[in-house]
């Protein structure tokens, strides 16, 4: 019933039917039972009153709508059991617009009430009160149309629902039509692309898209066309200030009520950080690999190192047990310390116990001789760059047991540190391994994290000389950058 007259286009039928309505009723010489039997079948809610506001005649629809019949000639103003207004105040019935229509002899249009049927259900609806008037002039009665209009709010609250969800999405939400115009630009489109919506309706949706990449819409449109919906692309889009950002979209085709394709709506997700936590898990992951392989490795040159200085299997399990605890040590330094605290604290130390608990692992006391010497004053090392100059001498020193002086049970290692002008000096110098006759043609990962450490994050200055008879390393960091 009220479907059919819902559509907010009929305003104007309806209030040319109510006009008509009025105009037969008002004439004396029509048959008014033949037109009350028409009116009744009508799907709009109809009911007359007399000049006092009682109920005269109501049709079946009228009925229908209030969820009772009332009393005729002694209901007043409207047959409803309750009325409200739409912001849900009450509505006394003797303030409803039928009444407004009688007292002020005046037609009443442009409003909206809800009705409350005996059960508890609220019906929406807008009415048509107009009076009626004889040939003399005089107020008989008023006639009223009730046209329910629960769809068209709920689709107004749809519709109201959906534009809240695009305007405050995180993701851009965008419309084009099939010739890739921009149609409409929500709040995130904003934010992630850059152009305001005054720069974006009615501009080509080819603006985002990086030259290297133009033959993508096309494809997009031509599947859009087809009808066919496009899920979580990942791609590349330009922003408005020439920087580029990884999205992930997602396109659907926007259809007419014939479903004829008009154009299309496409959902951006900036994957940027996504993408960076990514990467950072693959250099991890990579890094983690590298790490394990150095262990097996160091384990292997520990118990071949540890077997040419004992006599026993007891022995050797002893000195390898120990050297494996030392590298464990070693190993714990280049980690934070995890507590139930929100903010997690590092680990703070000096430069020589630093340099210690990394080398421990190789160190060797045979006849008397330390294999490793550190030389020259004792400076802090801060918290926040524990992990990074651990993992340096970490590295520097795995690569001298399995390829320089820490190979042979002769090799030594001194390790000089000065402190001068306010800039820090490591000078690591090999000796008694194996000769060296040339420089390595390529940079292995040791080496790369070794540059990355010392001039990309503490930007200092590193340089290795590969002489004959053991490498040396020059490193040096601005002391305060060391110690924060």
């Amino acid at each position: 019933m009220g479907s059919i007259m819902a559509d907010i286009s009929l305003g104007p039928t309806v209030e040319v039917a109510a006009d008509v309505l009025v105009r037969r009723l008002g004439e004396e010489d029509s048959d008014e039972s033949y037109f009350r039997k028409i009116i009744n079948v009508l799907p709009a809610a109809i009911y007359v009153t007399d000049a006092r506001g009682r109920i005269t005649y109501f049709n079946e629809a009228a009925a229908a709508l209030w969820g009772h019949r009332p009393k005729i000639g002694s209901s007043e103003w409207c047959g409803s059991w309750k009325l409200f207004w739409p912001d849900g105040r009450a509505l006394p019935h003797g303030e409803c617009p039928m009444a407004i229509a009688i007292k002020e002899k005046r037609a009443v249009r442009g409003m909206e009430a809800v009705a409350e049927r005996p059960d508890g259900t609220r019906v929406p609806f807008e009415p048509y009160p107009t009076p009626i008037f004889d040939s003399d002039g005089d107020l008989t009665g008023a006639v009223n149309m009730l046209i329910d209009i629960t769809d068209r709010k709920r689709a107004e609250q749809a519709k109201q629902h959906l534009a809240a969800i695009v305007e405050f999405s995180d993701d851009a939400i965008i419309s084009i039509n099939l010739h890739g115009i921009i149609q409409s630009w929500n709040a995130a489109a904003e934010r992630i692309y850059g152009y305001t919506v005054r720069e974006a309706i009615g501009k080509s949706v080819d603006m985002l898209i990086p030259p290297d990449r133009r033959n993508e819409e096309p494809e997009i449109l031509n599947r859009i066309r087809r009808g066919q919906h496009i899920d979580h692309y990942e791609t590349v889009r330009l922003r408005k200030d020439g920087t580029l950002i990884d999205i992930s979209l997602t396109a659907s085709p926007i259809m007419e009520g014939d479903g004829r394709v008009i154009g299309a709506s496409k959902i951006a997700r900036d994957i940027t950080e996504r993408r960076k936590v990514q990467e950072q898990r693959d250099l991890l992951l990579r890094e983690m690999n590298h790490r394990i392989r150095n262990l097996f490795t160091l384990a292997r040159s520990l118990v071949a190192l540890s077997a040419r200085s004992v006599d026993t299997s007891k022995e050797l399990a002893s000195i390898v047990g120990d050297r494996l605890d030392a590298l464990a040590r070693a190993h714990e330094l280049t980690l934070p310390k995890h507590t139930d605290q929100p903010v997690q604290r590092q680990q703070a130390t000096t430069l020589h116990n630093l340099i210690r608990t990394i080398v421990l692992p190789y160190e060797n006391t045979e006849g008397g001789l330390h294999r490793i010497v550190v030389s020259g004053p004792d400076i802090p090392v801060s918290a926040a760059l524990v992990a990074d100059f651990a993992l340096l001498l970490h590295e520097i020193a795995t690569n001298a047991a399995k390829y320089g002086a820490l190979s042979t049970p002769r090799g030594r290692v001194d390790i000089s540190c000065t402190a001068e002008n306010g800039v820090f000096s490591l000078i690591w110098t090999e000796r008694g391994g194996p000769c060296i006759e040339e420089k390595p043609d390529r940079e292995g990962f040791g080496s790369q994290l070794a540059r990355a450490t010392v001039v990309g994050r503490l930007g200092g200055e590193l340089r290795r000389d590969w002489n004959p008879d053991g490498l040396t390393i020059h490193l040096s960091v601005s002391r305060e950058r060391l110690a924060g």
